[in-house]
């Protein structure tokens, strides 16, 4: 993979140098691009490369400034404050930037990223409609997702009787979740209770408030907060030898036991692909939301082992990445 150079501006705003194949037109167009850390420079690396190979030259007909940020509100409003003056485009990652923007880019064309059911929490009309000048990829497919992910730590552990709920406090995903959490838990006779962070100095605090309640497994809300903090909840879910399940592989890769979440690299080239099409003439409101083009799950044998657990062999079969 080539090395790209980039050129830090003032305010954490980054410029992106390209380069591509051809070029699109005489205009150049001006995107800004909002994301965190964690895997931020990873996605960020597929979405540029391909912009590259749909055609987009720096200088030439695009000029990309990026800009990361803590997964906070006032953070990302005060990132897109100073991007607006300058961007013709908005790309935005997670729910919690895509709830701002919905709020803040009202004049131009956004596209969001990795977003938890998005017309629930009032980004568009409907997936096929947006109806306005949001459109982008989900994060999760469907609103059962949250229960797969309960089945599949109820498989694993099957005397399960008690599980805690690890959440992000005011992220928008966690009405839609719990949402599908609740019904599941009852269907399975599962006593459920949440614990709630606002940040990831919280989470020792949290995991000792769930061994007082005796908890018997977690699952863990997708996010921004607990995607950054993936490998932290991951460490002390082992700690505190709670099998714990996940929205993102990387928790899993990091010491979590399982995770079914949607592919994320996939979803960076699928937001370069939207930002091609409303280049080329293309109205968000007109362009349907897509949800993740596959899900993956990962579980770490290594985690099974160390709390005394036996996967099934249905699951190992249908897992796309067992970790040794």
């Amino acid at each position: 993979m080539k090395r790209r150079e980039f050129i830090t501006l003032a305010g954490g705003l980054t410029m992106w140098p390209l380069e591509g194949q051809a070029q699109k037109s005489e205009r150049i167009w001006r995107l800004g691009y909002i994301g965190t850390g964690g895997l931020g420079n990873q996605l960020w690396e597929e979405f540029t490369q391909k912009l590259d190979a749909l055609g987009y030259v720096a200088g030439k007909n695009i000029i990309v400034t990026r800009s990361v940020v803590p997964p906070e509100t006032k953070a990302i409003e005060v990132a897109l404050t100073k991007l607006h003056p300058e961007i013709d485009i908005l790309v935005i990652w997670g729910t919690v930037g895509g709830v701002v923007a919905k709020r803040l880019s009202q004049n131009i064309p956004v596209v969001f990223l990795s977003v938890g059911a998005p017309v629930d929490i009032g980004l568009v009309q409907s997936l096929p409609h947006p109806g306005g000048n949001m459109t982008g990829v989900s994060f999760e497919a469907a609103i059962d997702t949250y229960a797969k992910r309960l089945q599949m730590l109820k498989e694993v552990v099957p005397a399960l009787k008690r599980i805690a709920v690890l959440a992000a406090q005011g992220d928008p995903n966690v009405t839609f979740a719990m949402r599908s959490l609740e019904q599941a838990a009852s269907g399975m006779h599962l006593e459920m209770t949440t614990t709630y962070v606002t940040a990831g100095d919280d989470l020792p605090a949290a995991f000792e408030e769930i061994r007082q309640r005796k908890i018997e497994g977690l699952i863990v809300i997708a996010g921004l907060l607990t995607s950054n903090n993936s490998r932290a909840i991951a460490e002390l879910s082992l700690a505190y030898r709670l099998p714990s399940c996940h929205g993102f592989r990387e928790a899993v890769v990091a010491g979590g036991l399982i995770s079914l979440g949607p592919d994320l690299f996939a979803i960076a080239k699928q937001g370069a692909v939207y930002v091609d099409r409303i280049i080329r003439g293309a109205k968000p409101a007109d362009l349907p939301v897509e949800q993740p083009d596959r899900y993956e799950i990962y579980i770490n044998l290594k985690t099974a082992k160390a709390l005394g657990l036996e996967i099934p062999a249905h699951l190992l079969a249908r897992a796309d990445k067992v970790v040794e």
